[in-house]
């Protein structure tokens, strides 16, 4: 970790979730792979070392070490478990609704309980018919008296068969001020959870559809103001969600490149190691120059962040950068492995398989190079981490 970066607490903090990851992680990886399903248990034995209050202020519970250390928990994780990476990044979106819309009774209500790790949160925004498009969405809610009603359906929701509250932003009016955002109890009556898909990888992560048919919930539970969900969605998504996915991808791309070398000094040709072919030295020095490359796009977006300074452009290019970068050192990982690749008795067609995963969520990378355009055209309107900054900005230490 480069040190300009770094300080006690981050090589601490690193440290320690590098240790439970390789103790409480990797031996249930088979389990994972095997169910192909949401791992309960597991998810909230790591959501109650406190993980999920990385942002969160101390004041309610939280580490308030800002979001270089949630990039450092989720990169480890993800070192070992894709899934286990991608379980606390959803659950990061769901702090980030509270944190910057939240009242203060509803942060006393629900931050502790998420920074305790006793309380799962997630967010709902893509419907199949709009996707990224979020002012496309069709899920309502309608005032009645002191409760609104909500019908409609969500996809692709982070933790939804664990998720234990969720953030829901459904259209109550025409427009782009038409959209406001609740918090759902799971177990709230109207609140149904679909089926749980098998997936390609992500094994031991869920994201699945919500249901609201008839939901009823309290007026208390709205975020905001009316009119406010399109701002909670993306702020969420631009803040949270590409530093997250990020870090995620950060952690698989480590992964391929220590289970690759690892398998260049075991794997003989010739009488020497498969690392001494000039060929796959240079594949390997490709392999650790992107991963460089993207680690110093990851960390430099987040400290910014955690400044307080704006930086949509670098959190768009940190997500640009390492997604990509990882599918690439995917592929030239399978390369090397050849036909030995193609087996599950080695993790790198699992690491390639939840690369995959990273691409199209918070913004595919067609996404992010339009948005880099606007940047580099000077029509950016605004930024949503100035719009924010005392929110995201880093606690003072204590």
């Amino acid at each position: 970790m480069d040190e300009y970066f770094a300080s006690q607490l981050h090589h601490r903090l690193r440290n320690d979730v590098r240790y439970f990851a390789e103790k409480e992680v990797r031996p249930r990886i088979p389990v994972l792979e095997a169910a192909r399903t949401a791992h309960g248990e597991l998810s909230r034995l790591i959501a109650r070392q406190g993980w999920l209050g990385a942002t969160i202020s101390r004041d309610y519970g939280g580490m308030g070490a800002g979001h270089l250390a949630k990039t450092i928990i989720i990169e480890e994780l993800s070192r070992v478990s894709g899934a286990m990476g991608a379980m606390v990044q959803a659950s990061q979106l769901g702090v980030a609704k509270i944190v910057h819309f939240g009242s203060a009774e509803q942060k006393r209500d629900w931050l502790p309980g998420i920074a305790s790790g006793h309380c799962l949160p997630t967010i709902a925004v893509t419907e199949p018919d709009s996707g990224g498009h979020v002012l496309g969405m069709t899920a309502t809610a309608v005032r009645d008296g002191d409760e609104y009603i909500l019908n409609g359906r969500k996809v692709y929701v982070g933790n939804s068969h664990i998720g234990d509250l969720h953030g829901v932003v459904v259209r109550t009016g025409p427009g782009s001020r038409g959209l406001t955002a609740f918090l759902v109890e799971s177990d709230r009556a109207g609140c149904i959870i679909g089926e749980q898909r098998p997936t390609l990888g992500l094994h031991g992560f869920s994201f699945g559809e919500l249901f609201f048919r008839d939901c009823r919930v309290p007026a208390r539970n709205r975020l905001g103001a009316e009119g406010d969900g399109l701002s909670v969605a993306y702020s969420s998504s631009v803040l949270y969600g590409r530093a997250n996915l990020t870090a995620v991808s950060l952690g698989i791309h480590q992964a391929i490149l220590d289970e690759t070398t690892r398998f260049c000094a075991e794997r003989y040709r010739y009488g020497n190691p498969l690392h001494d072919l000039p060929s796959i030295k240079m594949k390997l020095g490709k392999l650790q120059s992107r991963l460089m490359t993207a680690r110093l796009a990851a960390y430099h977006a987040v400290h910014l962040l955690d400044q307080g300074l704006p930086c949509d452009a670098e959190l768009m290019n940190a997500k640009l950068i390492n997604v990509e970068s990882t599918i690439d050192s995917a592929r030239n990982a399978m390369e090397i492995h050849a036909a030995a690749g193609l087996f599950t008795d080695r993790p790198i067609e699992r690491y390639l398989r939840d690369a995959l995963h990273m691409f199209a969520p918070a913004g595919t990378s067609d996404i992010q190079l339009l948005r880099l355009a606007e940047v580099a055209l000077g029509t950016v309107k605004g930024q949503w981490s100035q719009r924010l900054s005392e929110a995201v900005k880093l606690e003072p230490a204590v």
